[in-house]
């Protein structure tokens, strides 16, 4: 698509687009039991086994936009391989949804900045409120995988308080870890960005959204995934997310960097960054910085970087390779014992 001619500025209004449009039903025979659960910090699904034993759990966080929803299918299915990897390693999937973003942002008190701090915050919340163990692991795509980097940021700081408990590994997909600039991509998500905030905040149906969009030239899985974040209210169909908080957290997605955690990563923690290999998010200098990070001898006091490509993808990289992300994902997952 053509560059649009929107300045950072004029996004102050407008959202942010970075989850997907595919979440199959669960099969029957599966042996993992699906919980959809809310309190009053997030809403979450949980996918575990089904005698409701795990030895550890990850937390699984969608991009701009998504909700939890959008990786059910392919958390249920990292779960289901890890299992196969080791039978005794039994994995609980925590799916949530952040602050102003699907069931979430019907929920009272998560209150502004609507920002990466205060999204990370949640997590510890949700984790207090519900006296769980602290995730071992943690995965984000895209917004979430900076929602990630702020929550192993804020444990190293004591943030959380002394009962906070450092995750052993983040995975950061396709989510670069400093500053964003629009101008780096080609534009899609600022054409995106302006057609969502020209819209009424009802519709029809959502065929009708669907069809707009494909009208306007997106394509279908893009206009499909945006039909997908509707919900009924009486005879017509609006937003499952909070259009001008979700816009507050880009803002702050875009400008808060992690380098310094990248550079010097806490004892005991390794940061997985998968870059898509069709993405148009990753300029070549921020390329070059994390190789450089990632072939750094390790340090005994310090964690470390580890780099993964995954091949055929797109930034929806559950969606466009799925199967390839599990074979990245899978033999590098930290084992629960």
């Amino acid at each position: 698509m053509a560059r649009s001619s929107l300045k950072p500025s004029s996004l102050r209004s407008r959202p942010l687009l970075s989850s997907s449009p595919l979440f199959p039903a669960r099969a029957p025979s599966s042996p993992l039991h699906h919980d959809s659960r809310s309190s009053e910090t997030l809403a979450y699904d949980v996918i575990q086994p089904s005698d409701q034993r795990f030895d550890a759990t990850a937390l699984v966080l969608h991009g701009l936009l998504g909700s939890g929803r959008n990786w059910r299918t392919f958390a249920r299915n990292l779960a289901s391989e890890l299992s196969k990897r080791s039978p005794s390693d039994e994995w609980r999937m925590v799916l949530a949804d952040l602050r102003n973003h699907g069931r979430s942002a019907g929920i009272r008190g998560l209150e502004p900045p609507h920002d990466m701090v205060n999204a990370a915050r949640d997590l510890a919340n949700l984790v207090k409120s519900h006296d769980w163990n602290w995730p071992d692991v943690v995965i984000g795509h895209s917004m979430g995988g900076k929602v990630a980097l702020e929550f192993a940021a804020s444990c190293a700081r004591g943030d959380y308080g002394e009962s906070a408990i450092l995750p052993k590994q983040l995975w950061v997909l396709d989510s670069v870890p400093g500053e964003v600039n629009s101008e780096d991509s080609d534009g899609e998500v600022e054409k995106v960005l302006l057609t969502l905030s020209s819209l009424p905040s009802s519709f029809p149906s959502r065929k009708w959204v669907v069809d707009h969009m494909l009208s306007l030239g997106f394509s279908k899985s893009l206009s499909e995934w945006i039909g997908s974040n509707l919900k009924k209210e009486g005879e017509r169909v609006t937003w499952s997310f909070d259009l001008h908080a979700a816009i507050e957290m880009f803002q702050s997605y875009r400008k808060r960097s992690y380098w310094s955690l990248l550079e010097h990563p806490p004892k005991g923690l390794e940061i997985a960054i998968v870059r898509a290999e069709n993405s148009d998010r990753w300029h070549p200098h921020v390329l070059q910085r994390l190789e450089a990070l990632a072939a750094k001898e390790e340090v005994a006091d310090e964690g470390k970087v580890t780099l993964h490509v995954l091949p055929k993808s797109g930034h929806w990289v559950h969606v466009d390779n799925p199967k390839g992300l599990l074979e990245i994902m899978v033999p590098n997952f930290i084992s629960s014992s």
